[in-house]
């Protein structure tokens, strides 16, 4: 990925010297340490903090947002494969790094040598890598990982006590934590409230399963995002916020909900990513003239229409199409016509103050412009925040911005 590092106020373009493209993103880490504090607030003395920075840090730049995770006071990070953790490593990343998804085999000398810990749930993963980690004369620590109702990757309840017997017992592996995970924390209807607390109980019941043989569990963590400000008592041991690090709520605990909630405390999260292009020609459309491929969008009247160099090549799925709206000179303008893979065409009016090489703001934070967020275009999509963030290809240059 192409990272510049650019402390002012000044949005870069290919005017300001800057060798970029016309479609870039800009990371605002002022907002990172925002987003950290606001959850920091919320928890108790004691309860670790671990930042996931998997697919890239959600798009935002694993390594940037590695090392101001580490300035802040997190005491983890999570990644979801190997190469992520190795990735931290190499950009001299020396926090804990949890590995949140199943390894194969063939990672388990990387693992030790790079200092990873791995999530296991299964005695055939364990002894592997019991086998090759003693073999090194290592002992590598593991985070037990337990399906309370996620219906994913994680042991059984009932098989939780005799796995962390295996690992107690085991030479070259020692349990560090044990964990899990919660499908529906972040809605608030009541058959969904009860199913994360059954959760909860579940969680603590294995807790105190593997403490009646006599083996310490280690760091107990499971609260997400959303559990986080919801649930406290899920807080445990350590907490593990995704979602709300980059600024964007879950599911229905939203901003109003939360300040509604408690005034007193009130949270505000701000995004860390926006996407900005320029106006790079202006065609002049007659009534009847189509746009685009498949000749879907056709002029109603004399218009003008708009070419900004960014499509789904960037990140601007093909499946938005019309809902897709950006923000030019303070207004919002619609795409029109499909979304092709390198362009995209912006319906500006019949008469339009539009010039040639005005800037566009995609999506972003209300303070720096942008009149939609990726929240917003999530809604319209049908789909979630991570994905519009996560989409957002690495061709497109991150400038992060110290504000």
């Amino acid at each position: 990925m192409f990272y510049t590092i650019v402390v002012a106020k000044k949005i870069p373009n290919q005017y300001d010297g800057y060798n970029m493209r016309a479609t870039f993103a800009n990371i605002y880490m002022g907002n990172l340490r925002n987003n950290i504090e606001q959850v920091q607030g919320k928890l108790s003395p004691g309860v670790k903090l671990c930042i996931p920075v998997k697919a890239d840090a959600y798009g935002h730049g694993a390594v940037p947002v590695a090392h101001t995770a580490v300035d802040c006071g997190a005491d983890y990070l999570a990644v979801a494969a190997v190469s992520e953790g190795v990735e931290l490593r190499k950009a001299g990343i020396t926090l804990p790094i949890l590995v949140l998804s199943l390894p194969q085999p063939s990672e388990f000398t990387e693992i030790i040598e790079r200092h990873l810990t791995p999530s296991l749930c299964d005695s055939e993963l364990i002894k592997m890598l019991n086998v090759t980690a003693t073999a090194m004369g290592r002992r590598v620590p593991i985070h037990l990982k337990v399906d309370t109702g996620m219906g994913r990757i994680g042991c059984s309840p009932k098989e939780a006590p005799d796995l962390a017997k295996l690992i107690f017992q085991s030479q070259g592996v020692s349990l560090e934590g044990v964990f899990t995970h919660f499908a529906v924390s972040d809605s608030l209807l009541p058959e969904d409230v009860a199913y994360t607390k059954r959760q909860i109980e579940t969680f603590q019941r294995v807790i105190q399963s593997i403490r009646d043989l006599g083996i310490e569990p280690g760091i107990c963590h499971a609260a997400n995002s959303a559990a986080v400000f919801q649930y406290p008592e899920a807080h445990f041991d350590m907490v593990r916020p995704g979602l709300v690090i980059y600024g964007y709520y879950p599911g229905d605990i939203t901003e109003e909900y939360l300040n509604g909630k408690n005034p007193q405390a009130p949270v505000h999260l701000k995004p860390l990513m926006d996407v900005r292009s320029s106006i790079v020609a202006i065609k002049q459309v007659k009534r009847g003239e189509s746009i685009s491929y498949g000749r879907q969008w056709v002029a109603q009247e004399d218009c003008h229409v708009g070419v900004i160099p960014a499509g789904y090549g960037d990140g601007l799925l093909r499946r938005y199409g019309e809902n897709l709206q950006v923000t030019i000179n303070g207004r919002l303008y619609p795409v029109c016509g499909r979304i092709c893979m390198d362009q995209c065409m912006i319906y500006l009016g019949v008469d339009s103050p539009v010039s040639r090489w005005d800037e566009v703001i995609v999506f972003g934070p209300r303070e720096h412009g942008a009149l939609q967020s990726a929240q917003d275009i999530a809604d319209k999509a049908g789909t979630i925040s991570y994905e519009i963030t996560c989409g957002i290809d690495q061709r497109v240059p991150r400038v992060y911005k110290d504000e």
